[in-house]
């Protein structure tokens, strides 16, 4: 009661705060900050914390908030550019906004696109905000229900969305989420430190794979390589579209969608650990289930924009809940925020809340403040960025390769970066090629990690629950009412997945070929996993082997599966999908592995003598050769691509990949 009588005077002096010129300033600062990280695929708002917590130190505490909170409000909103316009998730809070949004940039619809998704980001940010401001005096019990059942419960419900994203062939779905899983398991396990699928002579795989890297390689290579075979601009037309009035009065006609998926943001974002990486999915499955007419879903449908964008934005507000209240984090951007605010003098949980009132409201309205200012700066952006689209994709393809490779290097620092890059990225080409869903194995891939989490501590504790309690206390902790009713709703999502999942995908009759070239790739997949399977078994240690063993048999059945249904069907079916068999790709005039050698070359050059040496020749080649530009042009947009990276390295403090030659010659930045 003693809080809910200062919430109002609290309310006044944050406003009174935030009104002051000094605070605006450094809010905007950071609102621009953001949007410059945010358009680089790859970055995102762990990157740009990062690079302004040197700076805040010493700053006015307000100022200091003000400048961080602009930062993260606008990132979810400025790594749409990345995803709608070249098909490269911006962040891994955009990755199902490229399943829509893309392609209605390859009709000339990009404009349309990217404003559906600020005005959709806008709204999710407002409501998140106004959501935090009654959840600072409510959240604590709702938090505290949130016990580590409910939270794999959760997970669960992030993985049934794979149900609606499976495509014309639900089993090719799954399997393809249950690869991604067992990616997601390389390395040392989390609970004992057993090596699973590593080894100690490759010191790379110990700590499994990069969400960066793993995004990039599934959705930017085989997108870039497709487009680049093409020769043309992303935009088949040429033409921006309507404009972004169009993308408005789209939100406006699906406002409803628009409150239920921020809601969705909200709910997800509150409960520490799961953050971005699941929200868009849930909210992009609800959004493909709570629509009557499906069938434009993943070819350019704009609720597919907005339900995932809507829910990214207010996840921010959700997320500050558990950051502010605890001090626990809700995902590794606000991690990285808590940093900030203990250099800035703030002790997150109760005692800022009961102590900081004023400070912690500054907060939160500071966060909807520059929801409208990055919203506002990004729509008056829209139409000239659109206008990338346009560009023969060729001049803008090498720019691409370049950011792609500095920003996969920044996972570890390491050449492995690279390797492992390389490696995803034709993973990622023939989940393509063959019509096995991407977003699926993505999704596999970032819920691996705490779906194994979550199971090995529900397993301890319901067993010393057994144990202590008989069964009668293990099933109050394990089934617990918010646990049947998550359940419940996880067994109707996968219900209403796979009755109407084939809409979503895969509604088109598929080009197909001969039966070989997919069922190598199928045995491929089939012996990864039976050697992951193996591998699993060896494992001393239970709780290290469990998930991984289970996940395998299961992923294993699957294949099996598949390939006597293979072995059985004609070669039309549409189990021998091969995109090289017709379609854009068959029609290319530049062929795959030519194409995919020019970004294997700039990788292998770089381990030799280094990035920007090898970047320097990989320009020049590709611009003269590849894009048959003069060689006033070629030298012209060679420097530029140097300059523009040099400034985002020294920007954010950090280096480029070194080479053999740096280990025998002591080099000057940025050669080294």
């Amino acid at each position: 009661m003693d809080l809910l009588a200062t919430a109002g005077p609290a309310l006044l002096d944050a406003f009174a705060l935030l009104s002051q010129p000094q605070q605006l300033a450094f809010m905007v600062l950071g609102v621009l900050l953001g949007l410059s990280v945010g358009v680089f695929p790859g970055l995102g708002g762990i990157a740009g914390l990062s690079l302004v917590l040197p700076f805040i130190f010493g700053m006015d505490p307000v100022a200091g908030l003000a400048l961080m909170v602009g930062l993260i409000a606008v990132v979810p909103t400025s790594d749409t550019f990345a995803s709608v316009l070249l098909g490269i998730p911006g962040s891994t809070a955009s990755q199902a906004t490229v399943l829509d949004g893309f392609p209605l940039s390859k009709k000339g619809e990009a404009a349309r696109a990217l404003s559906a998704a600020f005005i959709s980001s806008l709204f999710g940010g407002l409501l998140g905000a106004m959501v935090l401001t009654a959840f600072i005096l409510i959240a604590r019990p709702l938090i505290l229900a949130f016990e580590i059942p409910a939270m794999l419960a959760v997970t669960l419900l992030g993985l049934s969305m794979v149900a609606i994203l499976a495509g014309r062939i639900p089993l090719k779905g799954v399997v393809a989420a249950g690869l991604g899983l067992m990616l997601g398991t390389v390395g040392e396990a989390g609970a004992g430190g057993s090596l699973r699928m590593a080894s100690y002579d490759i010191p790379y795989l110990l700590d499994g794979f990069s969400l960066v890297i793993v995004g990039l390689g599934i959705f930017a290579i085989p997108e870039i390589v497709a487009l680049l075979r093409q020769d043309r601009p992303i935009s088949q037309s040429g033409d921006l579209g309507r404009g972004w009035f169009d993308g408005i009065r789209d939100w406006f006609r699906n406002i409803w969608l628009s409150v239920k998926c921020s809601a969705i943001g909200v709910l997800v974002g509150v409960i520490p650990g799961l953050g971005g990486s699941v929200v868009d999915w849930i909210a992009y499955g609800y959004t493909v289930q709570s629509s009557k007419d499906k069938s434009q879903f993943g070819k350019g449908d704009i609720r597919g924009v907005i339900g995932p964008e809507s829910s990214n934005n207010a996840k921010e507000g959700g997320g500050l809940v558990p950051t502010l209240i605890f001090g626990i984090p809700g995902s590794g951007s606000m991690a990285v925020f808590l940093g900030g605010l203990a250099l800035l003098g703030y002790d997150p949980g109760p005692h800022m809340v009961r102590h900081n009132l004023d400070i912690t409201y500054t907060i939160v309205w500071s966060l909807a403040l520059a929801n409208v200012v990055g919203a506002g700066l990004c729509i008056f952006l829209a139409n000239p960025i659109a206008k990338l689209t346009t560009i023969r994709f060729t001049l803008v393809a090498p720019f691409l390769f370049m950011i792609i490779a500095f920003a996969a290097f920044q996972s570890r620092q390491s050449l492995g970066d690279l390797a492992a890059l390389m490696a995803i990225g034709l993973i990622g080409i023939f989940l393509r090629r063959f019509e096995f869903s991407r977003p699926a194995f993505l999704i596999g891939f970032v819920l691996s990690h705490q779906a194994e989490a979550f199971a090995n501590q529900v397993y301890q504790i319901a067993g010393s629950r057994l144990r202590r309690g008989g069964l009668e206390g293990m099933l109050d902790y394990v089934a617990s009412p918010l646990v049947l009713a998550i359940l419940a709703l996880t067994v109707l999502s996968i219900w209403i997945g796979v009755k109407q999942g084939k809409h979503v995908l895969g509604n088109d009759t598929p080009p197909t070929g001969a039966k070989r070239a997919p069922v190598i790739f199928m045995l491929a997949i089939t012996a990864y996993v039976a050697v992951a399977v193996w591998d699993a078994s060896t494992i001393s240690y239970t709780g290290d082997k469990v998930f991984p063993l289970t996940v395998g048999i299961g992923t294993l059945i699957g294949c099996s599966v598949l390939l006597l249904r293979m072995r059985s069907a004609p070669e039309g079916n549409a189990l021998f999908a091969d995109n090289e068999k017709g379609g854009e790709d068959a029609q290319a005039p530049h062929g795959l592995w030519a194409t995919l050698g020019w970004f294997a070359a700039l990788l292998a050059m770089s381990a030799l003598v280094g990035f920007i040496i090898a970047l320097a020749v990989f320009l020049v080649s590709f611009f003269r050769l590849r894009a048959q530009v003069s060689w006033a042009r070629t030298l012209l947009l060679s420097a530029a691509a140097i300059a523009l990276i040099c400034v985002l390295a020294g920007t954010l403090g950090r280096d480029f990949p070194p080479g053999l030659l740096q280990e025998f010659f002591d080099l000057p930045w940025p050669l080294t």
